[in-house]
């Protein structure tokens, strides 16, 4: 082993080395070393975005107890995601008929220039006030962060969906059902940080209370995001 240490079992527990060190072949190196590093990042990739999607306050709580090796990591996953999000609006916004598009305006402008400093605001938004609201849940300021950024990888991947919506509803004949499903995911949109804090802390409160909770966290980040966005676009 690289480390030295003496080992028992399929790993060693000191580096984590597989004790498999048998000699390298074309074929073990293709199967292995190749398909096998990209099967398992594919995995966990795909495994990490469905469990943001369909329970991710039990996600960001598994990870915040430690349960981390079954999940992509969530910072990398943030910036791929938001380069993602920033690909598929440049080439929708490429292809899509003037018509599709509004001409541009100040406003417009503002979103586009300030979109990222906006949305990676949310994160430490959620995670301060998320501290004080859900005191009882005993979470430190680092823990809440992974909350937050929970939430927010689940508005990047709604925003991803509705991109790849946006893209069908460049063909007329799809427009309608485009249209609905476009509302539906900015109502997920709205709703997927409380959906995310639900989950995440629902057998730790009552239902009434929880729900008193995240209606608060919301009037509070409301009332945060309108200034960030007010004193940004004086700027602007």
């Amino acid at each position: 082993m690289n480390c030295g240490y003496t080992i028992s079992g399929e790993f060693c527990a000191h580096c984590g080395q597989k004790t498999d060190t048998t000699r390298i072949t074309h074929i073990s190196l293709i199967k292995n070393d190749i398909l096998g590093s990209i099967w398992h990042v594919e995995t966990r990739f795909f495994k990490t975005i469905k469990s943001i999607l369909f329970r991710p306050g039990k996600t960001a709580m598994d990870y915040i107890a430690g349960k981390r090796i079954r999940y992509y990591n969530f910072i990398s996953l943030l910036l791929i995601l938001f380069s993602f999000n920033v690909l598929t609006l440049h080439f929708y916004e490429k292809f899509a008929t003037k018509e599709a598009i509004p001409e541009s305006s100040e406003v417009r402008t503002f979103f586009a220039r300030y979109s990222k400093t906006i949305l990676f605001i949310i994160i430490p938004m959620l995670a301060v006030n998320a501290f004080f609201i859900f005191k009882k849940v005993k979470l430190n300021l680092g823990e809440h962060f992974i909350l937050g950024t929970v939430s927010l990888l689940g508005i990047l991947v709604i925003f991803l969906l509705d991109d790849i919506v946006s893209f069908m509803g460049l063909w007329k004949p799809l427009s309608k059902i485009t249209d609905i499903a476009d509302k539906i995911l900015f109502v997920l949109f709205i709703l997927f940080p409380a959906i995310t804090y639900w989950n995440a802390f629902k057998k730790s409160y009552s239902k009434p209370g929880l729900m008193v909770r995240v209606s608060i966290l919301y009037v509070v980040m409301g009332i945060e995001s309108l200034a960030i966005i007010s004193v940004l676009y004086k700027i602007f």
